[in-house]
């Protein structure tokens, strides 16, 4: 049972992950720039290179709403990227 719900939880983080770089693909940022503003601190995010390469071009892409990307973030307690977002978005 703890297996599991450590699995759930680790394929829920990957789609969140997945969430941001796909947002950040369709407005045109550098999702791993974003990412190392918000977490300087951190290393390389190999979960955040491999959602890379799942991304598809923006013109193929579904449009993710801010609200949603913001939500999705806060479930995952990724306040510190959702504020970097914010700001981002309120520069472009």
């Amino acid at each position: 049972m703890t297996n599991r719900v450590v699995e759930n939880y680790q394929r829920d983080e990957e789609m969140m992950i997945l969430i941001f770089a796909q947002w950040c693909v369709n407005h045109d940022l550098n999702p791993i720039e974003i990412y190392e503003r918000a977490y300087p601190q951190q290393k390389q995010n190999e979960a955040l290179n491999k959602a890379l390469d799942s991304t598809i071009s923006k013109e193929e892409s579904e449009y993710i709403p801010d609200e949603t990307l913001f939500a999705v973030l806060s479930m995952f307690g990724n306040e510190e990227l959702a504020f970097t977002v914010s700001e981002v978005t309120k520069k472009g």
